[in-house]
């Protein structure tokens, strides 16, 4: 091969490395998926996590309900059941109160939490004001809160 020849093979060879370099530094970078928006509405990841926990998917219902809590307290109720579920009472404990500061309102909440007082065994003349509040709140619901209520009376004059 001449001169010329090697030449116009070398600038060849140069310029496909350069084309290459520039492909390689820039041009081929990997696809970006934004997500702009949550599809999901709060009250749809509140129903999907009430499916998970039905399935004892815990892990998956409390990252639903976390979802929604930016936009709804009772989110805040449901992520005390799921701890409660799972045996986390001190969270569960967290998120009882956090729903009640919330949506003081959640007669659910106020129940829910005298039952983990019942549960641990603790806190009972805490836990009854919480049953006798429930039942003030939500007189549609008298039976369920009473029976709290009741069990944390039995508790009660047990340990006295």
């Amino acid at each position: 091969m001449n001169s010329e020849g090697a030449n116009e093979t070398m600038r060849s060879i140069f310029v496909l490395s350069l084309a290459l370099l520039v492909v390689l530094a820039g041009g081929c970078t990997m696809p970006r998926i934004m997500i702009i928006s949550d599809p999901l509405t709060a009250e749809e990841h509140l129903q999907l996590g009430i499916a998970y926990e039905k399935k004892g998917e815990f892990d998956n219902a409390i990252r639903e309900y976390e979802a929604a809590e930016k936009e709804t307290a009772r989110a805040y109720y449901y992520l005390g059941n799921a701890y409660f579920q799972k045996r986390e009472f001190g969270k569960a404990e967290f998120y009882y109160k956090k729903a009640i500061n919330k949506e003081a309102s959640n007669a659910d909440a106020y129940n829910n939490l005298a039952w983990l007082y019942y549960v641990q065994r603790k806190k009972l003349v805490e836990a009854e004001g919480l049953a006798l509040k429930a039942m003030e709140l939500n007189p549609a619901e008298r039976d369920t809160y009473q029976d709290t209520l009741e069990r944390i009376r039995e508790l009660n004059k047990t340990t006295e």
